[in-house]
């Protein structure tokens, strides 16, 4: 059995196995850079200024992704809970970075609040789902650990992002409001409910309307990375039910532990939010 379902066995054409994907050479892969040159034009046509950070983007993902298939291999190969925890502890720093950041936060400030608030529930889940759901005997096997950690953390950047920056610039923008609330009720809490209530939904309604139409609009990624890889539908399937539920409540106690934990933070003794925590713009 692989990671999702069966072994491929024999060679199949141009390299590849019979259950398995196409093998794809550099030359293919290259071939879909043809593209870039109309994406380039019309965006210098309409002075759309993208085309440098477009080839930014570009040569990062192909680097990054270059050596995160070197990396992994690594650490397929070895499989040591330890080195595959430290590669967890370093893709949640990331994250977590990149949400602040994008939040337009200080990550000075922010970045252990946010970090402990994806830490927690991304644990909880991915460990939940590896010891529950697929019953593994080694709850760190990395060709487990590793895709399925990176597949919670990855969809929990844009509802933790969407969650704190609604969050924080609601109240920055009702400054008069939030301070009138806090004059009636004397207390933080309820006044600031209508901004917490708001920004969860805000952050947690993308990944909702997904799950409404996956399978109708859209056939998700790691079913249709299974289905090439030679996992039966049905197996294909499973696992993606099982994935939608653990990314969704990933999502979900992230986007509201990051609220909560960064608020102790985020306010001074008069329960006014601190202009210091937002990012100071070029």
């Amino acid at each position: 059995m692989t990671a999702y379902g069966r072994t491929a066995t024999g060679s199949g054409s141009k390299g590849g196995d019979p259950l398995g994907a196409q093998d794809l050479t550099f030359l293919s892969l290259a071939w879909l850079l043809v593209f870039l040159i109309p994406v380039f034009y019309i965006n210098r046509a309409l002075a759309l200024t993208v085309n440098r950070a477009l080839s930014v983007a570009i040569i990062r993902m192909c680097l990054q992704l270059g050596f995160v298939g070197l990396y992994l291999k690594f650490l397929f190969k070895f499989n040591s809970a330890l080195l595959n925890t430290a590669y967890l502890l370093i893709m949640i720093s990331i994250a977590c970075q990149s949400i602040v950041r994008s939040s337009n936060l200080s990550l000075k400030q922010f970045f252990i609040p946010v970090f402990f608030s994806l830490f927690f529930p991304f644990c909880m889940i991915l460990f939940f789902f590896n010891a529950v759901v697929v019953r593994l005997d080694n709850l760190f096997e990395a060709k487990y650990l590793i895709p399925i950690g990176g597949m919670l953390l990855g969809n929990c950047l844009k509802s933790t992002i969407i969650g704190l920056d609604r969050f924080y610039s609601g109240i920055k923008k009702d400054e008069k409001t939030y301070q009138y609330m806090l004059s009636l009720t004397g207390n933080r809490i309820p006044a600031l409910k209508p901004y917490f209530k708001e920004s969860i939904l805000a952050g947690i309604t993308p990944t909702i309307a997904s799950m409404t139409t996956i399978g109708l609009v859209s056939l998700p990624g790691m079913m249709t990375g299974q289905i090439l890889g030679g996992s039966l539908p049905l197996v294909a399937i499973k696992y993606q039910i099982a994935i939608m539920f653990s990314i969704f409540y990933t999502e979900y106690f992230s986007t509201i532990l990051s609220l909560l934990f960064s608020s102790r933070w985020a306010f001074n003794d008069m329960d006014m939010l601190k202009k210091d925590i937002f990012k100071i713009r070029s």
